[in-house]
């Protein structure tokens, strides 16, 4: 694989019908520069390997056998990749025709910003809240976790920091963290922390990672002139799955909550915040536990 601009990357884990809509919105953008598509598939069962056999041979196809998780995934990637930026897509989304072109060019004009971050859009035309967000720290995740005062008072500066409700999602500005959905990142930026933290499974290894990036120096922006669909949770298990396959998928993104703040936050605080953020996340994943257990 030569030198190019840039390298998508894609995760897909039983999504065939929309990594095929997802690769097709890809190849129908008017791109302006030499770019390479990587999809590495977690085993896979529902033909998402064969779809891009046959109708993408340009693709690069990582087969990883069983499923490894999304940060693994994506750093499976690592070796294969030879650009100057890297974007993590999400095989769920649909890529308008000049987002490429424009968040590449404004990278370029950018040398201070590590990551970019677009408007998402779900379905129904509604902004997809998770494109821009504050780190967890212990009040943002109390406003918006425990008693959720972002909802209550949604344009607060206080109370809503943890999805920017006090900043207009039309508004181009500096972020914490910007979803993997679409995350458009330096390539030397991500070969300098490391990648993806493979301790994390699924979600939250995307805060992680714009973490690390921001203890760089470097800035993560919301680009709300560049829209992306988003389809969301295409491969989240159903209720037809096993019992523990639902438990695991379920309790991910608060273990990946309890992950991120062991490593990063908790020696900021004293031992009484340290307690209260350990004791209110085992008593979300408790519920969520027994909401397993219960069918709901």
């Amino acid at each position: 694989m030569g030198e190019t601009k840039l390298t998508i990357v894609i995760v897909s884990f039983n999504t065939r019908n929309v990594l095929q809509k997802c690769l097709t919105s890809i190849t129908k953008s008017k791109i302006n520069f030499d770019y390479t598509v990587i999809v590495s598939d977690n085993g896979s069962r529902d033909g998402s390997v064969e779809l891009v056999k046959t109708k993408f041979p340009s693709v690069k196809l990582l087969e990883n056998g069983k499923n490894l998780g999304f940060a693994v995934a994506n750093n499976r990637a690592k070796d294969y990749c030879r650009s100057t930026y890297v974007l993590f897509l999400n095989s769920d989304t649909l890529v308008n025709t000049d987002v490429l072109n424009k968040s590449v060019l404004y990278m370029d004009g950018h040398p201070d910003i590590g990551v970019v971050s677009c408007k998402t859009v779900l379905p129904d035309g509604t902004l997809d809240k998770d494109a821009r967000r504050s780190f967890p720290t212990p009040w943002v995740a109390f406003s918006h976790l425990v008693i959720p005062l972002d909802k209550i008072f949604p344009k607060s500066r206080l109370f809503s920091r943890y999805w920017y409700g006090y900043i207009s999602g039309n508004t181009e500005h500096e972020i914490d963290v910007a979803q993997g959905a679409f995350m458009l990142v330096r390539k030397n930026v991500l070969d300098g922390v490391g990648w993806f933290d493979e301790d994390y499974f699924l979600d939250g290894e995307d805060i992680d990672l714009c973490w690390k990036i921001k203890q760089k120096g470097l800035k993560i922006v919301y680009l709300p002139n560049i829209t992306i669909i988003h389809l969301k949770k295409a491969s989240k298990m159903s209720k037809t799955m096993a019992k523990r396959d639902r438990i695991r998928s379920r309790l991910a993104s608060v273990n990946s909550m309890e992950t991120f703040y062991r490593k990063n936050l908790s020696l900021r605080y004293n031992f009484l915040v340290n307690f209260g953020v350990l004791l209110g996340i085992n008593l979300i994943k408790l519920q969520r536990y027994l909401f397993v257990l219960l069918g709901r």
